[in-house]
């Protein structure tokens, strides 16, 4: 799994993210359990993550609604299949409104550029 951490703070939030190939939802649940077993990653308050399998799209906001939608669209712009992304937010005590939705795509996209 590659992951790229502190890549956007704003307001106290702070951003990561993380992907790897996979093929199902049970791979990805396993693969975030397996990121989750960092303890920095444990303390996180959203991981958001979303997929393109052969069976069709699979997401999960994890509390941040509308953000596994968000990932979702890239991977489809970038037809990128069988491949988990996943945007980890550390909550920064401030609502971030509509600009949680930008940092979760500049988040994916600075993923994006590292493939």
């Amino acid at each position: 799994m590659i992951t790229l951490t502190n890549i956007i703070s704003d307001r106290g939030s702070r951003y990561a993210v993380s992907g790897a190939p996979c093929r199902d939802e049970a791979s990805a649940r396993a693969l975030i359990r397996e990121l989750c077993r960092k303890k920095k990653f444990a303390k996180a308050t959203h991981h958001t993550w979303a997929l393109l399998t052969d069976d069709g799209p699979l997401k999960n906001d994890n509390g941040e609604a509308g953000a596994g939608m968000v990932i979702l669209r890239m991977l489809e712009r970038e037809d990128l299949h069988n491949h988990l992304i996943v945007v980890t937010r550390w909550y920064g005590g401030k609502h971030l409104g509509g600009d949680r939705f930008r940092h979760v795509q500049d988040a994916v996209r600075i993923y994006l550029d590292q493939l």
